[in-house]
């Protein structure tokens, strides 16, 4: 008898990882009949399928800022689905190491993805150690790019499969179209970046760099809601930059607003395989990213795709942007980075991930 699957994500939020769940999991619909998602609440199930069985642990109705709480009613959910019926299969999203532990004490399989490189969330060597020892223990790990892939290799002697992110290119480009009133003014240098305001994504370099571009007019819309929206906030008040940087906060639709840019920034200190270069790609926007593990090198095919910066050289942020209207390579490398997003093919990606989870099921 075939297993059933459970794919597991306590705290789905609006990152660039829950677009991934979404196409993944209603792809996976379409050919697995016994599936369930088992997230903390049902907030999101408009997102899913109608056969994708939602899983909430009991206590559901407490709003947790921290995903910690989550993690730990989710996980006692899932203990208690299995100890009741083993014949599961779980897929991993979120609170990996927790799941693997629980999964192997009570002998079941499981599939881990891992969203962002470990040498960029934590440099504890012991906690590196830990993170090795019991990733090694699922039965397929699955990362979203190939220098991903050898990162944990080379780094921690984990073998994993590499799925690049599937991408419903049609859904952006109409999205792209909506009707959107202007929020740039006229005759200046347009410049977006869009994110989670966290320590992660580094937008003080990228205020830092528009701070520093004194010989043109630029502007720069970021979009995003997060726990450093305040501190993100205070500098701009307190360099005067009111004129130069708006925050217009999270957005359901972010393609309308990349639309009417000219270059996407991102400024991450790590990342996985960030969405918002490929779905920037697609829109034909210039690119300037810092070479942060991992991801942004692929995308960007070492420089050839866009500009690759330091993690937090802002300086170089800001003389790329200066010289961008006299740069006689713009064009050629938006339509090189176009044509790179055909690797991001949604069938071809998604069937990927149903012929490993099918291997174990």
């Amino acid at each position: 008898m075939k297993k059933k699957l459970i794919i597991f994500i306590p705290s789905i939020e609006d990152g660039g990882v829950e677009k991934n769940l979404y196409i993944i999991t209603n792809y996976l619909s379409k050919k697995i009949k016994n599936i369930n998602l088992l997230t903390y609440n049902d907030k999101y199930k408009n997102k899913f399928k109608k056969n994708v069985r939602i899983i909430n642990p009991f206590f559901n109705f407490i709003s947790f800022k921290n995903r910690y709480p989550k993690y730990f009613l989710c996980l006692l959910a899932l203990f208690k689905i299995l100890l009741i019926d083993r014949n599961y299969l779980i897929f991993t999203f979120q609170a990996n190491i927790f799941v693997i532990i629980l999964c192997k004490i009570l002998n079941i399989r499981i599939i881990s993805r891992s969203n962002s490189s470990p040498s960029g969330w934590s440099t504890n060597f012991f906690k590196q150690i830990i993170f090795s020892y019991f990733l090694k223990k699922a039965d397929a790990i699955i990362v979203n790019s190939e220098e991903f892939k050898k990162e944990m290799e080379s780094k921690y002697n984990i073998i994993t499969y590499c799925i690049l992110n599937p991408f419903e290119f049609s859904k952006i480009k109409k999205l792209s179209l909506k009707k959107c009133k202007k929020i740039y003014s006229k005759n200046s240098l347009k410049i977006i970046s869009v994110g989670r305001l966290t320590y992660q994504k580094d937008f003080i370099t990228l205020f830092k760099s528009i701070q520093s571009v004194n010989k043109i007019k630029t502007e720069l819309i970021l979009i995003g809601k997060g726990i450093d929206k305040y501190k993100l906030k205070n500098y701009i008040e307190e360099n005067s930059l009111q004129k130069k940087i708006k925050l217009i906060g999270y957005q359901t639709n972010p393609f309308k607003f990349i639309r009417q840019a000219d270059i996407f920034v991102l400024t991450s200190k790590f990342e996985g395989s960030p969405n918002v270069l490929i779905e920037a790609q697609y829109l034909k926007k210039y690119i300037i990213s810092t070479d942060c593990p991992t991801g942004p090198k692929e995308i960007l095919n070492n420089g050839k795709f866009g500009s690759l910066v330091k993690i937090g050289d802002y300086k170089s942020i800001s003389s790329i942007i200066e010289k961008y209207k006299f740069n006689k390579n713009v064009k050629y490398k938006i339509k090189l980075g176009f044509d790179n997003t055909k690797n991001y093919n949604y069938e071809k990606n998604c069937l990927k991930y149903f012929q490993i989870i099918n291997n174990y099921l």
